[in-house]
């Protein structure tokens, strides 16, 4: 049936990113750099107990540092609609369009709702994905944070 308003109306979009947001745990030596192994094996043990301090040392969008930037940047033209679905794995989240907002919003991402309109940040729960829809109105770098 394809994504709707709340009136019912159809909504169309151009282009759809997809963007996952996790916890890296990644351990330090007794200095604070972060420690450098052979394999994944030899740092297992020291990884599993960073993990249990549920502080993680990164947290990044779709897999590393700056991958939503330079050649990762997400693109899009003036007058083109973007569909952003957000999933995060651990921990409750609240993305934001910097220069732009959710013109319509899936918090949770269950399509069947009514989306919620003109949301500056909208809040995902942990372990759960959510959906925003913007058009850009101007030329300019958004930034999604």
């Amino acid at each position: 049936d394809g994504l709707k308003d709340a009136d019912g109306n159809v909504l169309h979009y151009d282009r759809i990113y997809t963007i996952g947001e996790f916890d890296l745990y990644i351990p330090k030596d007794a200095n604070g750099k972060f420690k450098k192994y052979g394999s994944l094996a030899e740092s297992f043990g020291d990884t599993r107990e960073t993990m249990r301090g549920l502080i993680p040392s990164h947290v990044v969008f779709n897999g590393k540092v700056g991958a939503l930037t330079g050649e990762g940047a997400l693109t899009a033209k003036v007058g083109e609609t973007v569909l952003f679905i957000h999933s995060s794995a651990n921990r409750d989240t609240r993305p934001h369009l910097i220069g732009g907002h959710g013109d319509y919003v899936w918090a949770t991402g269950k399509f069947i709702n009514k989306p919620e309109r003109n949301l500056e940040t909208w809040f995902i729960p942990g372990g759960t994905a959510g959906a925003m829809m913007y058009t850009f109105k101007q030329p300019g770098v958004y930034a999604y944070v």
